[in-house]
């Protein structure tokens, strides 16, 4: 099976070629750091983790660049309220950000520009886009010429005529020629010298718009054409249209060749999380209330497919919490198992049959949670074949394998907590001394001791087996 993937560009689900055989260069829209991410936006980044591992897992070399936008109005405003600079405000978000990705297990990428560190990019940008007159200068600021591009709106499927005041693409309160002309540079107002918003430009000193950033450092990174560019579905328009039309009539070549977008993640009344309308959860929210991050990991990725809308709730969340316990202890189960003496040819058929279409699920756009319901029917079978003795050497390898390719998505196998598994085993190994012993008082004791921990001990045929249970 080969790996299609939902172009937005074009509207149809096509085989990917990378320009370069072996080797996928791409660029993922990241956080702005004017406040904690909220869970919606952590979803689009596990999209992008979803995405790079399936890619790796393809065979395919990576460079992937995930931007972290560190200078926009929402940065500028409160750094002016915060009374210190722009760099020193966003360091905390910044640093909570890869806390975050931490914490959700996502691979690092190759590199993480700052916004702030590529302004001679930009500024180059800029000047180019003024020279061929996609550009122009207006009292100090610059804005793009959307008339010039006549390719604009292509993406989004946009009715040109439609364009009106009101989007992003026109919120700028500058002068301009046309209202839904964007801006490229916005020149130095009072107080942005003070926390350190602005630099020196052919055009006038001042700052980047949005827009510009995400175009200049792609290049940087990724040359003039590239192959996958990802966000959420909130960035189409009119943000990824821009770096469209800046990129292409700057550089005069193709920009991204493939397009995909996450949906949105709403909130428990069904509305888009947004931290601009001021109701917003963050993973710090979902962890003072008691949920495992990589229960939040399976939910956001596992629980819908990343083109549909998926809604946050505490049922939802908890229910995520429960697969992650099943896939756990089947994985530990398998780990443990003591190989039957003969062969269940048709389960080691089954595994070959779940494996085969759990590729083929994640080859066709990525649908994870078309996998994983693959994989779950299985370990109902499974567990069957191995209440009853029927998983030999072989069946217990297919099995093996299989746990590790799914992991390779999902990553939800192990503890969270460092040093967990091992003070466990310890604590077990005790209890069983400690019954060995007819110490019976001792081998209780570690068990509620462990119970009030939050895990909980089950004796079974292959041994005690452990699990993460709600505490007390």
């Amino acid at each position: 099976m080969t790996l299609k993937l939902h172009n937005t560009l074009t509207g149809t689900k096509d085989v990917f070629e990378p320009l370069q055989p072996g080797h996928v260069g791409m660029y993922t829209c990241g956080p702005t750091v004017w406040n904690f991410a909220h869970v919606g936006n952590l979803r689009a980044f596990l999209f992008y983790d979803l995405l790079r591992r399936q890619l790796l897992a393809s065979g395919y070399q990576i460079t992937h660049v995930m931007n972290v936008t560190d200078i926009d109005d929402r940065i500028l405003d409160q750094a002016m309220h915060a009374g210190t600079t722009i760099l020193e405000y966003v360091k905390p978000f910044v640093a909570a950000f890869f806390e975050d990705m931490r914490a959700l297990r996502t691979q690092p990428v190759e590199h993480y520009p700052r916004a702030t560190e590529h302004i001679p990019e930009m500024i180059a940008m800029i000047t180019t886009l003024i020279k061929r007159g996609n550009a122009y200068v207006a009292d100090g600021d610059v804005y793009f010429r959307i008339d010039s591009f006549p390719r604009y709106g292509a993406l989004s499927h946009l009715d040109r005529s439609g364009l009106r005041a009101g989007a992003r693409v026109a919120a700028d309160k500058y002068d301009k020629e046309s209202v839904s002309d964007f801006a490229l540079w916005k020149k130095a107002q009072p107080g942005d010298e003070e926390v350190g918003a602005a630099w020196d430009a052919p055009f006038g000193r001042g700052r980047p718009g949005w827009h510009i950033e995400c175009s200049a450092m792609s290049k940087r990174y990724l040359g003039e054409t590239f192959d996958i560019h990802s966000g959420g579905v909130d960035l189409m328009f009119p943000h990824h249209e821009n770096e469209i039309a800046q990129s292409e009539a700057a550089n005069g070549k193709p920009f991204a060749r493939v397009w995909l977008h996450s949906e949105f993640l709403s909130d428990a009344t069904g509305e888009k999380m947004s931290k601009s309308a001021g109701g917003f959860t963050t993973l710090r929210d979902l962890v003072g209330a008691g949920h495992d991050p990589v229960a939040v990991r399976f939910f956001l990725i596992a629980n819908a497919h990343y083109r549909q809308r998926l809604r946050l709730s505490t049922e939802a969340l908890h229910s995520a919490a429960e697969q992650v316990r099943r896939v756990r202890e089947f994985a530990e189960r398998v780990q443990r198992a003591r190989p039957a003496e003969g062969e269940d040819g048709e389960l080691i058929r089954r595994v070959g049959e779940v494996r085969a279409a759990y590729r083929q699920a994640l080859d066709d756009d990525l649908n994870l949670p078309q996998g994983v319901g693959h994989v779950f029917e299985l370990i109902r079978e499974a567990n069957a074949a191995l209440d009853e003795d029927r998983v030999g050497v072989n069946g217990r390898q297919a099995l093996l394998d299989l746990i590790e390719e799914v992991d390779g998505h999902l990553d939800v196998m192990g503890g969270g907590e460092p040093g967990l598994a091992e003070e466990v085993e310890r604590l077990i190994a005790e209890r069983e001394d400690a019954r060995k012993a007819r110490d019976f008082a001792r081998a209780d004791r570690i068990r509620e001791e462990l119970r009030q921990r939050g895990i909980a001990l089950e004796d079974s045929r292959e041994g005690v087996r452990w699990r993460r249970v709600t505490p007390g």
